[in-house]
Order: structure tokens, then sequence, then C-alpha cells
């Protein structure tokens, strides 16, 4: 099967790469030509993988009518971003196989990234793969595993056989819902996590935000009808793990920034501001008790500092776990 990635930021490129070293026909799209032009000179994508050579199967491409002629197309685009790349070309979507690769909930409609997808192109079988991976990891041909999520189970086992390569294990589960929002809610608890360590409240303090996040998630998740063991694997805690305690997750380096009182690159996507945005204002979310995701969100608009917010946290009403 042929294969496009859009999206030449450093997780597509990462994922082409890996796709492309079996020797499966892969093609990278990216919008910005003048970028695109480069990495198609250089062979690598130096910005964000300076040490991965593109395989001679893959090709770089900024014309999007030809990325979308391939059987199975990744989008490893921000969510925010997802639905102003699908309007217009949804009808030509239709019966390939759609998988998201980004985490977080779009903040005009609480929609996980699927949805979205299903929204351009309804006859579609949409799936999201997630779990602890960083691209530099995949870039370097480190063994990894991913959920991959597809309500229909066919389908999601097609994109198992077909992206599954040597070093990339891949697991599937029905339950879109749990996956996605494990991968989007892991992101404000690295937020959560970086403050943590950057206000200098220690590794105890951490350890505490993460179990006690990862309650949130799953208080969230099952409320909305995901499933407890999907929160228990890759797309759950597994990512959790990952992002919360390594300073290759941007959303972890922007909490440690907050919590410094330093200033962050404003240029680097940090999904976990928009998901923990999306949870607060949505009312797809509003009954929800959240109060990591709610101080991130404080914290992260200068409404609170992260001493106060710490207090705040600590001071509410004691309970059984």
């Amino acid at each position: 099967m042929s294969i496009s990635v859009l999206g030449a930021g450093a997780f597509g490129t990462a994922l082409a790469v890996t796709f492309a070293r079996t020797g499966s026909k892969v093609r990278l799209w990216g919008r910005d030509e003048k970028f695109m032009q480069k990495l198609t000179a250089e062979q690598s994508n130096k910005k964000y993988l300076p040490n991965a050579s593109f395989p001679k199967s893959m090709s770089v491409s900024q014309d999007l009518e030809s990325a979308l002629d391939a059987d199975i197309i990744l989008f490893a685009v921000p969510t925010q971003k997802l639905s102003g790349l699908l309007e217009g070309v949804g009808q030509t979507l239709d019966e390939k196989l759609l998988v998201a690769c980004c985490k977080g909930i779009d903040l005009s409609t609480g929609q996980g990234p699927t949805a979205i997808l299903s929204k351009y192109a309804p006859e579609c079988d949409a799936a999201i793969l997630t779990g602890p991976s960083f691209a530099t990891d995949l870039a370097a041909n480190m063994p990894t595993a991913l959920t991959l999520a597809c309500k229909q189970m066919d389908a999601g086992k097609d994109l198992q056989s077909a992206l599954a390569t040597p070093v990339l294990r891949i697991y599937t589960t029905t339950d879109v819902i749990g996956a996605e929002l494990g991968g989007a809610f892991k992101n404000v608890m690295a937020i959560a996590c970086g403050i943590c360590i950057g206000a200098g409240f220690g590794v105890s303090a951490r350890a505490a935000l993460m179990t006690r996040g990862y309650a949130e998630i799953l208080r969230l998740a099952l409320a909305m009808g995901a499933k407890a063991e999907t929160l228990s694997g890759l797309s759950g805690l597994g990512d959790l793990s990952l992002t919360c305690m390594s300073e290759n997750s941007r959303n972890f380096r922007y909490g440690l920034a907050l919590g410094r009182g330093q200033a962050f690159d404003p240029s680097v996507t940090v999904e976990g501001i928009s998901t923990a945005h999306a949870a607060l204002e949505h009312p797809r979310f509003s009954k929800i008790d959240m109060p990591v995701t709610k101080i991130v969100h404080e914290i992260s608009n200068g409404t609170t500092d992260a001493s106060s917010a710490m207090q705040k946290l600590m001071n509410r009403p004691q309970k059984e776990e």
C-alpha cells in the first residue's frame, strides 16, 4: 500500500522515514514550498531530525493533490489545524484509510481528530495512531509500541498490518474515545509536571501529580464512554509516563518554563494548552471534576502562579483515594 504523511514536522517526518525504511512507497507533504524544496535537496529534515536521512522509497512534495493519491493517509499536523487542512479536500478522501497522528481536542467543537476526519470524509475509515513516542526515537530506528484505534475492526487490522515495522509494534483497539482522550490529556498533565519541576516542588510532587492526573483522565474518559483498559495501556498510562518525565516533551518543557517564570518559544506547538482550554470551555466536559486541568489553564493564561496553584491543590478537601 502507498502511504502519504501530511505534515513535515518532527513527528510526521519520523513516521515517513520509519515506513519508508521497509521499502514502502511513502510521500511526505508540507505546505511550505521553500521548506519542502530544502528537504528534497538535502534528503533529510535537518531542522527537526538532523541525523535521519531519507530512504530511497521516500519522496517529498508540497503538492497536496498528489499527496492525497495514496491508499493510507496519515495526518501529522496540529489538531487545531486539522479542519483547515481538510476543508475542500474531504470528498477526495472517501474510501481511503485515514489516520490521525495528532493529539488534542478541537477548540471549536470539543471533538477529537477522528471525528474531524469523519466530518469531512464521512465514507472513510478514520483511525488514530497514538502512544508513547518521540520523533527522535522513531527516526533513530529505536523500538517503539503504539496504539491504533479504529471503530471498524477490519480497517484497524489492515492498518496494523500495513504500518507495523520491525521496530514499530502496533496494538489495535476499537476504543477511539479512550485512545484520543488519553493522548490529548496526557499533554495537560505533562505541563503540570513541568511546572512542578520548574518551580522546584520536587519529584515526589511530580509523582503525585502524575497519579492524580491519571485519575482525572480516567474519570473523564469513562464519563465519555471509554474503556478503563485503554487508559491503562499505551495511549493512556504509557504516553502519560513518557511525557511527564522527559524534557523531550514539548508540553513538559513548556511547563518547566512556566514554573521557572521563563519565556517559551511561541513557534513551538503545545497541544496541552488548547486541550485544557477546550476541556474547561466546552459543554461536553463541563460536568467532570478536573482540578489539575483547571490549574494548568489558569497558570498558562496568567491568572495564577505555580505556588498559588500548588497551594490550591493541596488545600482541596481530604478524600478517599
